[in-house]
C-alpha cells in the first residue's frame, strides 16, 4: 500500500470515529407547571354533565409528560332565579384510580355528584373549579355557551395544495341575535375557530382540508364546540404557536394562559391579586360548552 493511501486511510478513520462523539446539548429546565385538562362537552340530551379533568404536569424537554395527582378538586355551581335568589350545588371528584390523572364525580359519595344537565337551563349558572395540587390551590370560573348545529358533514373532491389531501365540507346555521364564536375538532387533534363576524345569522358552508389522504373506511368524529370571546382567544393562540400540531392540552404553551388562576397566596388583606407574581400560573382551561357531533366514513 502506498504511503499516500495509507494516509488517506487514515485521515477516513479519524473523520468516521469523530462521528461518534456524544453532543452534550442543554436544554431548558424550570419548575413544573399544573396542566389542567378540563373542556367539558355536553350533549344536552343526556341526562347528566360528563364531567372528567384530566390533569399532568410540564417537564423538560425529550420527556414524557407525566400526569399528577390533585389532594383535593371540587366543582361549585351557582343558579340565580328570576326572583335573584341563588341556590348552590357542589359536585366532590376523585380519580378514576390512583396515578391516573382523571377526576370524575365521586361514585362513592353518600349523595350523587353528578350534575344534570337540566342545571344548564338556567343560563345565569356559574361553574367554579377549584382544585388543591402540591401545596397550591388554584380556581377557575365559566359558563356553559351554547353552539349552533351542524346541517352538513360531506367529503369532498377537491384538493387545496396537493393531491395527497382529503377534503371535509360542513356547514352549519349561525344564530342571528347574538355574537358567536365556535370551536371545531376535526379529530386527530386538529382544530379550528370562526367567529360569526361576516355571516351572522346565516348558514355558513366550508372546507376543511386534511394533508394527507385518509384511507377509505376511516371513520372521523367532527364536532362544533360553543365558545366565548375568552375561549375562542386563548384557543387561536395556541393554536398559532402550535401550527395545529396538537391539541389545546398537549403540552399547552407555557406563553398562553388559561382561564384558570393560583389563588394560594391571596388572602383579600396584602395580597389582593397575582399582579406581582405574573410567572405564577398553571396551563390549561376550564370550560363547558354545548358540543354537536357527527361521524362520517371516508370513501
Amino acid at each position: 500500500m502506498q504511503p499516500r493511501t495509507i494516509y488517506l486511510l487514515f485521515i477516513i478513520l479519524l473523520y468516521a470515529s469523530s462521528c461518534e462523539d456524544v453532543i452534550s446539548v442543554d436544554v431548558p429546565t424550570g419548575k413544573s407547571r399544573l396542566i389542567v385538562d378540563a373542556l367539558i362537552r355536553v350533549d344536552t340530551t343526556e341526562q347528566f354533565i360528563p364531567v372528567v379533568v384530566k390533569v399532568s404536569e410540564t417537564t423538560n424537554f425529550f420527556e414524557d409528560i407525566p400526569v399528577t395527582s390533585l389532594e383535593n378538586v371540587i366543582i361549585i355551581y351557582e343558579t340565580t332565579d328570576a326572583s335573584g335568589v341563588t341556590s348552590t350545588g357542589t359536585s366532590s371528584l376523585i380519580d378514576v384510580e390512583v396515578g391516573s390523572g382523571l377526576y370524575i364525580p365521586d361514585p362513592n359519595f353518600s349523595v350523587d355528584q353528578r350534575i344534570k344537565t337540566s342545571v344548564l337551563e338556567n343560563e345565569n349558572v356559574l361553574f367554579s373549579l377549584i382544585m388543591d395540587h402540591k401545596g397550591r390551590k388554584y380556581i377557575a370560573q365559566t359558563r356553559y355557551v351554547k353552539s349552533a348545529a351542524l346541517t352538513k358533514v360531506e367529503q369532498g373532491t377537491q384538493t387545496l395544495f396537493n393531491k395527497e389531501e382529503t377534503e371535509l365540507v360542513v356547514a352549519f346555521k349561525d344564530n342571528k341575535d347574538t355574537e358567536n364564536f365556535y370551536v371545531f375538532d376535526f379529530d386527530f387533534n386538529e382544530f379550528l375557530v370562526t367567529e360569526d363576524a361576516f355571516y351572522n345569522g346565516q348558514e355558513f358552508e366550508f372546507s376543511y382540508f386534511y394533508d394527507k389522504d385518509l384511507e377509505s373506511g376511516r371513520e372521523l368524529s367532527i364536532s362544533i364546540l360553543g365558545s366565548d370571546l375568552t375561549f375562542y382567544n386563548y384557543m387561536n393562540q395556541l393554536l398559532e404557536q402550535t401550527e395545529g400540531s396538537q391539541g389545546p392540552f398537549q403540552t399547552p404553551s407555557s406563553t398562553v394562559r388559561g382561564n384558570i388562576f393560583d389563588i394560594t397566596d391571596l388572602d383579600n388583606q396584602s395580597v389582593f391579586d397575582n399582579v406581582q407574581q405574573s410567572d405564577v400560573f398553571p396551563l390549561g382551561y376550564f370550560a363547558i360548552v354545548q358540543e354537536y357531533k357527527r361521524t362520517i366514513t371516508l370513501n
